[in-house]
């Protein structure tokens, strides 16, 4: 299809505010601190908005309404799972994570917080931690580049190999000019434009097809199935979908943002604030998903061929059936929004690894900052070529990608970060094995157990309860940590008692 003036006029704008966000953010960045956790000075609005946003890629609106159209129902159980897991890392580990970091010679990345929480010399830890993050993490930037070749395949008409490179290009402008202040400025405008998007559209959807009791019909005229909440995968199924909710202890990008609040203080507000904005929008998501069964039900054509070639174009459909082209413009900026958001972050957060753990840790140890802050640029860069590399295959699909990566730091990086905040006798082999037996299982069991066997166990399950068990068994039968390891967090456990956290 060709794009319309109004779209045209609407993605450009958007794009435009982005790349100039991100050019103010260039003249706010003076070290390599202020482009990697912007100087630890988010507020709680922006600490929230920005949480949220780096969280809710392109999946929020292609890949979990494209499983709500395509299964029903019973994919909801993942937002309830994200839900919980959430809140519970907004809660227990986002205070003591930024305590922890400032205290740890002021950590400016995980591997970086892991090295110091560990007094861990022979640094294996950052070692083994950056290359983690660089393995899932290109997996990570692929499913944001596939997202946004989508979006422009499905509203300018481009072929797949040319949209890759289209939905990449501004995103990774903004974020190699700006860095850490320029992703998260623009993940606030681009969070507050997502939830415009996912609240307004299903209303419109439910509108279209003539209200709740109609819509119901619908669906069950195409499969009544999709209206339950246990689907053909049963119990299984259901923990996994809820095991999402496991990732988030270990999401780098996410975890960063608690780094970089301004104070302990921040961070009550800004879990309320984060949370009532993720729940709105997830809720949004299902609903347009649910609904779109019923909306293409009764309103068979090309858009409803589509949808039903891949079940991931539902938003980007419905946008464009029911709303005018201005308003359609917006809404599909809204996708734009989430994929870069988020991709913005995991290019941030490779860099940072690439160039805090790797280059400054063991190659060039005294180099100045204006010399990191330009590694650290060509590093998104390359960081974002590779991705392009491993997205280039159009039969990729979004939501497939960010479970696979999602799993990987979350049993990798989830068990690891829960235990170090909370467990003084945690030691550095115990990380280094919990780190290892994480990475290990996911990628085993999405190979051997999910792929060959058709196992429908979710693979961070497995993972996250070995890695679990590696820490505990390691930790034991290792010497108990140095002194000066157990008066830090004691120190740290004080003044979170202290601030009544």
């Amino acid at each position: 299809m060709t794009a319309s003036t109004p779209l045209l006029a609407t993605f450009a704008a958007y794009l435009l505010l982005m790349v100039g966000i991100g050019f103010a953010a260039w003249r706010s960045t003076r070290s390599f601190d202020d482009y990697i956790l912007g100087g630890r000075s988010l507020g709680s609005y922006v600490t929230a908005l920005s949480a949220g946003a780096s969280d809710m890629s392109g999946w929020l609106l292609l890949g979990l309404p494209g499983a709500l159209y395509a299964s029903g129902l019973s994919e909801a159980w993942i937002a309830i799972g994200l839900t919980l897991g959430a809140w519970c890392n907004w809660k227990f580990v986002a205070g003591p994570l930024r305590v922890y970091t400032e205290r740890s010679h002021n950590a400016l990345t995980l591997p970086d917080y892991f090295t110091h929480r560990f007094a861990d010399d022979s640094r294996l830890l950052r070692i083994f931690s950056a290359l983690v993050i660089l393995l899932f993490f290109a997996v990570y930037c692929a499913s944001g580049i596939v997202a946004g070749a989508r979006l422009f395949e499905s509203v300018f008409g481009l072929p797949y190999a040319q949209a890759l490179w289209w939905g990449a290009a501004a995103t990774i402008l903004y974020t190699l000019v700006g860095g850490f202040l320029a992703v998260s400025w623009t993940d606030t405008v681009q969070g507050t434009l997502m939830i415009f998007a996912l609240l307004l559209a299903p209303m419109f959807v439910l509108i279209g097809n003539g209200g709740w009791h109609e819509t119901r019909i619908l669906i069950e005229r195409v499969d009544p199935a999709r209206l339950q909440w246990i689907g053909a995968g049963g119990g299984i199924a259901v923990v996994s979908a809820l095991a999402w909710g496991l990732g988030y202890f270990g999401q780098p990008h996410i975890l960063a943002r608690f780094m970089a609040a301004d104070d302990l203080g921040t961070i009550p507000k800004a879990r309320r604030i984060g949370m009532a904005w993720m729940i709105a929008c997830l809720l949004g998501a299902v609903a347009v998903g649910l609904l779109g069964i019923g909306y293409f039900a009764g309103h068979p054509g090309q858009a409803a061929d589509m949808v039903r070639e891949n079940p991931e174009r539902v938003f980007i459909a419905l946008a464009q059936a029911l709303f005018n082209p201005w308003v359609a413009g917006v809404l599909l900026s809204a996708i734009l929004a989430a994929i870069m958001s988020t991709l913005s972050c995991q290019l941030l957060v490779c860099s940072s690894a690439l160039t805090e753990d790797l280059y400054r840790g063991f190659l060039r140890p005294r180099a100045s900052q204006r010399e990191l802050v330009w590694f650290g640029r060509a590093m998104v860069l390359a960081v974002a070529l590779l991705a392009i590399w491993i997205a280039r295959d159009p039969d990729s699909r979004v939501l497939g990608l960010v479970s696979y990566a999602w799993a990987g730091f979350g049993a990798a990086f989830g068990p690891v970060v829960l235990f170090s905040l909370s467990w003084k006798r945690m030691t550095r082999n115990g990380a280094l094995a919990g780190m290892l037996v994480g990475a290990v299982t996911v990628i085993a069991w999405k190979l051997v157990a999910v792929e060959r066997m058709g196992s429908a166990l979710y693979e961070i399950v497995p993972g996250f309860i070995a890695a679990s068990l590696a820490i505990v068994v390691a930790s034991l039968l290792d010497r108990a940590p140095p002194a000066p390891v157990q008066a830090t967090h004691d120190a740290v456990r004080a003044e979170l008692d202290a601030s009544g956290y």
